[in-house]
């Protein structure tokens, strides 16, 4: 049985920058193409997890709603790690964070590179 190719996301742009959806496209396109799809959320990159950011963001109108985008990578299970120094300076707990969060340090990221992971930072 062949393994996945696997890609990890860099997302480093939060709710008020275009360049966000498009990170969450290129995420869906993967999963889409059947590839194994993370993402690592720092800076402010890390707002899109918080409970009920993303239900009404619509970032590009050529793009599906950021809603749609993310529960597609909720609900292909995909992992989504988020960086613990940049959720805490945000004030945010777990608990304001949607389920499935991984609160995990950049050695989870490493550890997919090791794995073979290809990255795309935006």
């Amino acid at each position: 049985m062949e393994t996945k190719k696997k890609v990890v996301i860099l997302i480093t742009k939060g709710l008020d920058d275009e360049r966000a959806s498009v990170a969450w496209s290129i995420a869906n396109g993967g999963i889409k193409s059947g590839l194994e799809v993370s993402i690592f959320l720092v800076s402010s990159g890390v707002d899109w997890v918080r409970k009920g950011a993303f239900e009404y963001a619509h970032l590009n109108p050529k793009d599906p709603t950021m809603k749609d985008m993310i529960e597609t990578v909720l609900n292909n299970k995909c992992r989504i790690m988020v960086c613990p120094p940049c959720s805490a300076v945000r004030g945010y707990t777990p608990e304001d964070l949607i389920d499935s969060i991984e609160l995990v340090g950049s050695p989870a990221l490493h550890q997919l590179i090791l794995e073979g992971a290809e990255t795309i930072s935006i």
